[in-house]
């Protein structure tokens, strides 16, 4: 039985904890003495208490997040209630600040703020040795990243086959936005590239094929990226998948002959647009050049197959929806391949609250601290960017409707209006943004084209059955016989890489996503 167990809740099963494998990594000495047991917030409390205790731990080191706090405090609550005498150590962003007046923090022995790496360790050290600190709560020194072990040997073969392994070459980010808990990490760090690479090798080998980077700032260090990128790139075989979130505005010609020579659908780039509008962007002290960014967006979709996910936030101060559908119309001109639409939140430790006053801003006091209106957008209206942001990603980011799609919006319409009518009229009908079947998602798209948008049935039908094969599906839905001649598949569907990640996939065919087709 281990003397120290590290836990957490993930979102879902097929999320990996990066912070325990690190902390389990750099326990030293005591790493034969501590155990990984990995839960999601689907688990019920007393269920993972109940496998918690039975492995009998001296010491429980738990992951806390804005995800998984309100099922954690239930279940430190009842580990303090059946085994008092264990301890109890918290750990995580959520923890790391604003600790005064949380019942979680309340509740635990102890609660390491910062990068606990080297700390959580020194502290299991003293509980063993029966001279724990006094202090409950305990800020941990930044540690020094050549002295740390890499995690990556805690990855599982289960794990390298069917969930989602992160990596990272750096820590922090250079800039400073309000609402952003990466810009409190200062200075940015980078682990030394030579072992790094070493690490990648050892992955490669043992199977690992999607590589999912968590640096905030990928592209800011170009010798480190050009020489990833090139690693990757000179070992690639068909079906590696690689993630990293880039700056938008910096893509500099080193990286782009590299990132062309890339096969479509093996790099995707997640870019942090978040607002084209200049207030929002100086409240919340942002900086970036959008002339630049639209620039290497550009270039992205026109000459190489990196797939593009991009960010825009609804409720920033500064910003009405008129604004951000301008932005968002601007962002869907440039063709990404997704545009994640997400609501601000108000993360802990973040200066984003100076603007309350002045902006209006009212949070939601509960996880994951939502805005739920403000000065510019009443609460009604912020809702109805919460359905839409869901049916967004349903309908214009899934991949599954690149046709039919773009037909909401087509005959020089604002895609954003547009789509927001579409949201408004979706949710009248359902009722619901969630358990939305591919079929009924599919008929309700088709009803809103030939009855409310006054599509010609029979093309609309002929979008939408297009889209309908590219999952694989060979039959044809009722919905739409009466409107095709011969009620037939038109063809083959998606030519899929089944081993490339599915949503990717679903966009390598297919029309650029801002045009009708």
């Amino acid at each position: 039985m281990p003397d120290i167990l590290l836990t957490t809740l993930n979102a879902k099963y097929p999320h990996t904890a990066f912070g325990l494998r690190y902390l389990h990594a750099n326990l030293g000495e005591l790493r034969p003495a501590a155990e990984i047991l990995e839960f999601d917030i689907h688990h019920r409390p007393v269920d993972v208490v109940e496998a918690l205790l039975a492995r009998e731990p001296r010491i429980i080191g738990l992951g806390i997040y804005i995800w998984n706090v309100t099922q954690s405090t239930q279940v430190v609550s009842l580990l303090k209630r059946l085994r008092p005498g264990i301890r109890v150590v918290l750990g995580g962003p959520e923890v790391s600040h604003e600790t005064e007046g949380q019942p979680i923090v309340a509740l635990a022995d102890h609660v390491i703020t910062g990068e606990a790496d080297l700390a959580f360790a020194d502290l299991c050290r003293r509980i063993l040795a029966g001279d724990p600190p006094a202090e409950r709560i305990l800020a941990a020194s930044l540690p020094e990243l050549s002295r740390l072990a890499f995690p990556y040997d805690g990855y599982t073969p289960e794990d390298l086959a069917h969930r989602v392994v992160y990596l990272e070459a750096s820590r922090g980010c250079p800039f400073s936005c309000e609402f952003c808990l990466s810009s409190l990490d200062v200075p940015v760090r980078q682990f030394p590239l030579e072992p790094f690479l070493a690490e990648l090798q050892r992955l490669m080998d043992r199977g690992l094929t999607r590589f999912k980077f968590v640096d905030r700032t990928f592209n800011l260090n170009l010798q480190t990226s050009r020489a990833l990128l090139r690693y990757f790139l000179e070992r690639h075989v068909e079906g590696r998948f690689y993630h990293f979130e880039m700056i938008p505005d910096r893509l500099p010609s080193e990286l782009r002959e590299i990132i062309a020579r890339f096969p479509a659908g093996s790099v995707q780039f997640e870019v942090g647009i978040q607002t084209f509008h200049p207030l929002s962007s100086q409240l919340i002290s942002r900086r970036q050049s959008l002339p630049r960014l639209e620039e290497n967006l550009r270039f992205l979709r026109a000459e190489t197959g990196v797939h593009v996910h991009a960010d825009l936030i609804v409720g920033l101060p500064g910003e009405d929806l008129e604004s951000f559908g301008r932005g968002f119309d601007r962002l869907l001109g440039l063709q990404p391949q997704e545009i994640q639409v997400g609501i601000l939140k108000r993360l802990r430790g973040t200066p984003i609250i100076r603007h309350d006053s002045e902006w209006g801003m009212v949070y939601s006091p509960d996880p994951p601290y939502e805005v739920l209106q403000t000065r510019l957008i009443p609460f009604g209206e912020m809702q109805r960017m919460r359905r839409f942001a869901r049916y967004w990603d349903l309908v214009g980011n899934s991949g599954n409707f690149p046709r039919s799609a773009p037909l909401i919006w087509a005959g020089g319409e604002s895609p954003f209006a547009s789509f927001l009518r579409f949201s408004d009229w979706l949710f009248l009908q359902v009722r619901r943004t969630d358990q939305i079947s591919l079929v009924r998602l599919a008929a309700l798209l088709f009803r809103y084209l030939t009855e409310v948008r006054g599509r010609v049935p029979a093309e609309a039908a002929e979008g939408v059955l297009a889209d309908y094969a590219r999952g694989g599906h060979t039959d044809t839905p009722g919905f739409l016989a009466p409107y095709l001649p011969e009620a037939q598949l038109p063809g083959p569907g998606l030519p899929r890489k089944p081993r490339l990640p599915r949503r990717q996939a679903r966009h390598q065919v297919g029309p650029p996503p801002g045009s009708p087709g």
